[in-house]
């Protein structure tokens, strides 16, 4: 049942002060306040533009869709005073929600939530005003928590937009303020203008129509963060905001008047004309993530909504377009699934290593306290291996030492596979030739080869039996540094894992910033002699790997992997 204005007009208001269902609008910043989605708040003000230029009529039913959306309110509204009874009651002229039913109701000026938001000129919140404007009892549900806004013409608060919770519990915050702050400035504005439109209707209604529109649209797209542009039916482009020029990088100027195809990759005709058959039909259609090109060819991912424009008499001239940068998105998205897959890789890895180091200790043992012995000191030098190969990952923070070199790595990087009782160097490992200083910025993509060439040895080649055996070999040539690793008595399971490595995890990758390719190279100069350092333009490391005979030379350079295999 709805208030009657006119039955509660005689009764004497409470004063200012007496209201007890009133809460300190301070309050809001006490409550926990939800993140702002302007993304919804762009697409809401946008639809609301369209309406304007297509049915204003329906521009207050459609804010009170908006605050109810926006908000996640119960129910919503618009409360007006009207000169045809002087101004004396508010009318509920426009509801969303659960009050949908008491839509042409209302509450007297004098005497109810909205005149008391009037007398004070400001916001307000209320909770239950019933305890101080009895009719509010008549009306249901009741308000849990109701969140008030006035909104002015000419300077002349004229009515509130407002939006209600009926469920215990539930409380507006300092975004809904937020929010509801800019629904208000512009039910000011299209209520002004839906005035002029009334006033003026006989006279020259489309181009009044036209003009509005016009200016709502530009005010209101051009500070949208996404891409905003319209096109008519043949595809020449009519309005450009700054978004657009952002994303797509033409200018305005540029833009409106050209086709938009010249957004449209090659190959991606057919989506260009699908969407004009769809729009001609009338059919609006939602996020869909495409391509486009940019001015200087280049493509960007985006996500594209596509409705179509009305003019006044119904007919569909154009399309509005809003397009979102999605590169950001994608790229994350890429970079978390080589990191999981990474992550998989490793912790396979460690299992195996690890049921291979507890099988190479209790070869050598001679006691249950020896072989724990070793196994502790196998894992900690497997730790300090995997702190060079992913520095940070281990131990935050941390970072390579800066006087490593070639050689230390090799045998940090084959300690956990050595015999604890006999030298670092007990003839199944042996490591000979020139060693350099390695600089910081080659150190992690060094050792990562020399990991999984390690690694791979324990589960599958010579560090898996005890008749195996590594021998590395350094040397320089030709401003080169060439690393030999060979095994004695490898397994074909270990070929075929040192070729899936090396043509998986250091193939040159598209995305540079989720995973670098192998590319240090030589320097000469300095206190320390020649040092690897990365990157390079011709110089690089290469690493040969011989198995029963077979040579696997893989040269790392800026721009390419390649593997070589010949009989040796």
């Amino acid at each position: 049942m709805s208030p009657d204005p006119a039955h509660w007009r005689a009764v004497e208001p409470p004063a200012p002060s007496d209201l007890e269902s009133i809460v300190s609008i301070a309050e809001l910043s006490r409550r926990p306040s939800r993140p702002a989605d302007h993304a919804a708040e762009n697409r809401a003000l946008v639809g609301l533009a369209q309406v304007m230029a297509v049915s204003p009529d329906a521009i207050l039913h459609r804010l009170a869709d908006a605050a109810l959306d926006l908000c996640g309110a119960d129910s919503a509204g618009l409360s007006l005073l009207e000169e045809a009874d002087q101004k004396r009651n508010f009318h509920w002229r426009a509801i969303a929600g659960a009050w949908a039913p008491h839509l042409g109701g209302g509450t007297p000026r004098d005497f109810g939530p909205c005149g008391t938001v009037l007398d004070r000129n400001a916001s307000q919140v209320f909770s239950h005003p019933e305890r101080d404007f009895p009719y509010f009892a008549e009306v249901t549900p009741y308000v849990e928590d109701g969140l008030l806004i006035p909104f002015y013409v000419g300077g002349e608060a004229i009515g509130t937009i407002w939006v209600i919770a009926h469920t215990e519990g539930r409380r507006f915050d300092t975004e809904d303020l937020r929010v509801m702050t800019n629904l208000a400035t512009f039910a000011g504005a299209a209520y002004q203008t839906l005035l002029s439109l009334n006033l003026t209707i006989k006279g020259n209604q489309e181009l009044v129509e036209a003009a509005i529109a016009m200016q709502l649209f530009s005010s209101i797209v051009q500070s949208a963060g996404d891409a905003i542009v319209t096109k008519d039916l043949d595809g020449v482009i009519t309005s450009w905001n700054s978004g657009a020029e952002r994303i797509f990088r033409y200018t305005a100027a540029e833009a409106i008047g050209q086709n938009i195809s010249m957004l449209i990759p090659f190959g991606q005709d057919d989506e260009e004309r699908s969407i004009i058959e769809r729009i001609r039909r009338g059919e609006r259609i939602h996020q869909f993530e495409t391509k486009r090109r940019r001015k200087d060819g280049s493509l960007v991912d985006i996500s594209l909504t596509v409705s179509p424009v009305k003019n006044a008499r119904g007919v569909i001239v154009g399309a509005s377009k809003v397009a979102r940068d999605i590169t950001e998105r994608r790229l994350a998205q890429e970079q978390q699934i080589l990191l999981l897959r990474e992550m998989g890789h490793r912790i396979n890895n460690l299992f195996a290593v690890t049921s291979g180091l507890v099988a190479l200790s209790a070869r050598s043992a001679r006691s249950p306290q020896e072989m724990a012995a070793a196994v502790q000191a196998r894992l900690a030098a497997l730790t300090r291996a995997h702190e060079l190969t992913r520095p940070g990952l281990i131990n935050p923070g941390g970072t390579p030492s800066r006087n490593t070199t070639l050689q230390a790595l090799i045998r940090t990087i084959l300690a956990p596979y050595v015999d604890t009782r006999s030298s670092q160097e007990d003839g199944s490992t042996t490591v000979s030739g020139i060693d350099a200083p390695i600089g910081p910025s080659a150190i992690t993509n060094i050792a990562l080869v020399l990991h999984e060439l390690a690694t791979n040895a324990a589960k599958y080649g010579a560090l898996s039996s005890a008749e195996g055996g590594v021998h590395i070999e350094c040397s320089l040539e030709n401003n080169e540094v060439r690393v030999k690793w060979r095994e004695r008595r490898a397994t074909a399971r270990r070929r075929a894992a040192d070729r899936r490595v090396w043509q998986h995890s250091h193939a040159p990758d598209r995305h540079a910033a989720v995973r670098r390719p192998f590319h240090p190279r030589l320097e000469t100069g300095g206190p320390g002699g020649p040092a690897l350092r990365s990157p390079g333009p011709a110089q690089s490391v290469s690493v040969a790997v011989f198995l029963y005979g077979v040579d696997v030379a893989l040269w790392a350079r800026m721009v390419s992997v390649r593997e070589r295999c010949r009989d040796g």
